[in-house]
């Protein structure tokens, strides 16, 4: 006989399907809380930062931060008590991350607040990960980085050419130009050549003779086709990716967070609801 179980492990269990689960609609509210709260405090430190408007509403600004910052800590631990190795969450990335979310504003009482713990504060973006790991974004996202790993190779001998590209158009400038146009060395005239070919344009150093301007132009107009190839080549491998993953998934394999092993009958996944063998 299975011994009953206690109001602590029953709340454990309750918790841990909360803040863990993602099928569940208590799962999805509370991401979708936490999803508001971390957009909330990265847009009240970025307000902090606006003199004015920190001087007329510094009290509400704070207020609102001690419950952001109240609701991180109870989330904390909360995580730590409701699964079964709590060391391996703590000194984890994403545990690591949710620390750093709470420490500012306890900080703040011992030290006086400075830009530094703005920046801290800014970092909870990067639970947003944690959230991305939703199992409707991580079939995706898997493809995504086998995409990118296969066309690595690519990329690289790609960079290296536009890099080697930079280096000679730099030197041929600096020789044409020279120091009275602003050209005054070689890795001057590299950045001028970055910044134009990315169609940035500063416009802090400029050609003025023809030759010059002439060379400029084609580098403007090659900039062009070279910020497409990159993702050009992503985007082939991720095609071919997505028709071979159609060509190795058997009807019972879910395309969308790529669960296997389903009931032979089964027409709809039981880890996102998608149904199987078709995109959602």
């Amino acid at each position: 006989m299975k011994s009953q179980k206690t109001p602590f492990e029953i709340f454990k269990q309750k918790t841990h399907i909360i803040i863990y689960g993602t099928n569940t609609v208590a799962g999805r509210m509370f991401d979708l809380i936490l999803l508001g709260l971390i957009f909330l405090s990265v847009l009240l430190v970025m307000l902090e930062t606006i003199e004015g408007f920190d001087v007329k509403y510094h009290n509400q600004i704070l207020f609102l931060e001690w419950i952001i910052t109240i609701f991180f800590s109870i989330e904390y631990i909360l995580r730590i008590i409701c699964i079964d190795k709590p060391k391996r969450y703590i000194f984890s990335f994403y545990g690591i991350i949710d620390l750093i979310a709470i420490l500012p504003m306890y900080l703040s009482y011992f030290f006086a607040s400075s830009n530094l713990f703005a920046v801290i504060r800014a970092l909870r973006l990067l639970r947003l990960f944690k959230i991305l790991n939703h199992p409707h974004f991580s079939g995706q996202s898997l493809q995504l980085r086998k995409s990118l790993i296969a066309s690595r190779g690519k990329i690289i001998a790609f960079i290296y050419f536009v890099l080697i590209s930079c280096i000679l158009i730099g030197s041929l400038m600096y020789v044409i130009e020279g120091k009275e146009s602003g050209f005054t060395s070689i890795p001057i005239s590299i950045y001028w050549c970055i910044v134009t070919l990315t169609t940035v344009g500063f416009g802090d150093i400029t050609p003025v003779t023809p030759l010059g301007q002439f060379i400029a132009s084609f580098v403007m107009i090659m900039g062009y086709g070279i910020i497409a190839v990159p993702t050009g080549i992503v985007t082939a491998e991720f095609a071919k990716s997505e028709y071979q993953r159609g060509l190795e998934t058997v009807p019972n394999d879910c395309l969308n967070c790529g669960k296997k092993n389903h009931a032979e009958n089964s027409k709809f996944c039981d880890q996102c609801g998608n149904a199987l063998g078709k995109n959602s």
